[in-house]
């Protein structure tokens, strides 16, 4: 497919796509929200929760809505600050989806081009929208038929200002629109007769397949990191990061120096560390399972088996915790029927309340749940292997067990060493859904795992700082674990896994 596109478009697409990058990114960090025209809304508010949520941007506003009988701030001039901010996020989304069009051939080029040139000019009338509200705001306190030292400490409380990042939103949607705009008269001038039909190279068409995962990974993922913040500070959830509440690397040595914070880290690491080993040291079940599964030579029983055994993967924790509570609670299946068998003996016992074998019941619900899902793999790398292995191992006398010893477990190994390492390195990571939904008074010395701590610890406690910097300690080793696990694979199979 022959490129048509002259050296001035294809610098102004390159310089489009970056701007248009720009301003997704925008939409995820505070500073660039210019929807935040009241120091009395939250410094941690996005363009992406004010453009999408009023009760949200007007929660700590709540207080100046009225002053009596009177309105200190008009809803109605809060929601066109709310219209405008949903401007610009739709006009960041139009950047961008212009950018990822314009990956195409030429003619999809011109027709990606206009996409940001619309997005570019709704951001500027997204931020003149806010601009305007902020403007009415401010009017309509200082017109309020009260004496001026209540105006005049209307505005202090308010604190109306002009987001001084909302200047670089309009130089960077100007720029967008400046960009887009002579990129499409590029392509206009230049229009050729008798273009292919539109169309994309593979590689680019895989990557906007992509691109929601990517997306999702950096929300998920990495966006979070920016939040790490709070390890330097002593804050509590929602407030604000001043220079009265820095403490520097003081939360790092507290959980040092604080006997009570590492006696309970050091029990806490103790469980994940159990937990994780346990799980290490039952990996090789999946494989198992899928080997047995893949023995099998009814193809309705097989496909059977394969799907009751998935399925569990596909339910919560807590309809898991619901079914668990059916079957041992006290008046749960396990006691009626011992009630049943010998009423002379019968004892009621609460299973689930109780520390005794923590782990190994813990063990068992995830293998239960996961079993299945995690053999999948292992089902598709034996579909993988190649069948004339087995005809000539076959032809050689082999029965079935040697066929599985000498060629399908050979053929799995690659891939168990693979998700074996990634378990090593992400052995301080257990997951907390599973272990939050089962503990109790009874069981949380011994099923409080890291993941678990550092959500009791900041959500629970409200100490938000400490749990940052046991979150980013977590991270920080595991990058490291990760990074080892490489090397040893490197040094053993001569392969890298990442």
């Amino acid at each position: 497919m022959p490129d048509l596109t002259s050296r001035p478009e294809r610098v102004s697409l390159r310089v489009l796509r970056i701007l248009a990058v720009l301003v997704l990114l925008m939409v995820f960090f505070p500073p660039f929200n210019p929807g935040r025209i009241s120091a009395q809304i939250s410094g941690n508010l996005t363009l992406l929760t004010s453009a999408t949520s009023f009760s949200t941007v007007t929660t700590k506003l709540s207080a100046y809505m009225t002053e009596g009988n009177r309105f200190a701030l008009r809803a109605a001039d809060m929601q066109q600050s709310l219209a405008g901010c949903a401007m610009v996020l739709a006009g960041a989304v139009l950047g961008a989806v212009g950018a990822c069009i314009s990956l195409g051939n030429r003619k999809m080029r011109r027709w990606g081009v206009w996409f940001p040139v619309a997005g570019g000019a709704l951001i500027l009338a997204g931020l003149a929208v806010n601009r305007a509200a902020f403007g009415q705001i401010e009017a309509f306190v200082k017109g309020m038929d009260l004496p001026a030292s209540h105006i005049e400490e209307h505005l202090k409380n308010l604190a109306l200002q002009w987001p001084v990042f909302a200047n670089t939103a309009w130089m960077i949607g100007g720029i967008l629109l400046l960009a887009s705009s002579l990129t499409a008269v590029f392509f206009a001038y230049r229009r050729k007769c008798g273009e292919p039909k539109a169309e994309m190279e593979e590689k680019y068409k895989l990557f906007i397949m992509f691109l929601p995962v990517l997306v999702l990974s950096f929300v998920f993922a990495y966006l979070p990191i920016y939040g790490w913040r709070y390890a330097f500070y002593n804050a509590k959830a929602g407030d604000e990061l001043t220079k009265e509440l820095f403490v520097g690397f003081d939360n790092f040595r507290l959980l040092i120096n604080d006997p009570g914070f590492s006696s309970k880290i050091l029990q806490v690491l103790r469980n994940t560390l159990i937990m994780s080993g346990l799980g290490i040291a039952t990996s090789w079940l999946p494989i198992a399972f899928a080997i047995l599964l893949a023995e099998v030579r009814n193809t309705k029983f097989q496909r059977a088996v394969q799907t009751l055994t998935t399925i569990p993967n596909f339910l919560s924790w807590v309809l898991v915790y619901a079914v668990a509570l059916s079957i041992f609670a006290a008046d749960g299946l396990v006691n009626n029927l011992s009630n049943m068998i010998n009423p002379a003996a019968f004892v009621r016992t609460d299973y689930l309340a109780t520390a005794d074998a923590t782990w190994i019941k813990m063990l068992l619900w995830g293998t239960w749940k996961g079993l299945g899902w995690s053999a999948i793999i292992y089902v598709a790398g034996i579909a993988g292997i190649d069948q004339q292995l087995y005809e000539a191992a076959k032809v050689d006398g082999a029965n079935r067990f040697r066929c599985i010893w000498h060629i399908t477990v050979p053929g799995l190994i690659p891939t168990y060493m693979v998700m074996l390492l990634m378990s090593v390195a992400g052995i301080l990571s257990n997951g907390m859904e599973q272990y939050l939904v089962f503990s109790n008074p009874y069981n949380g010395d011994y099923i409080q795992v890291l993941d678990l701590y550092v959500y009791n610890l900041g959500i629970g406690n409200n100490q938000l700082s400490v749990s940052t910097v046991i979150g980013i300690l977590k991270s920080l080793i595991a990058v490291v674990l990760l990074f080892g696990a490489n090397g040893i694979s490197k040094a053993v199979r001569g392969e890298s896994i990442i």
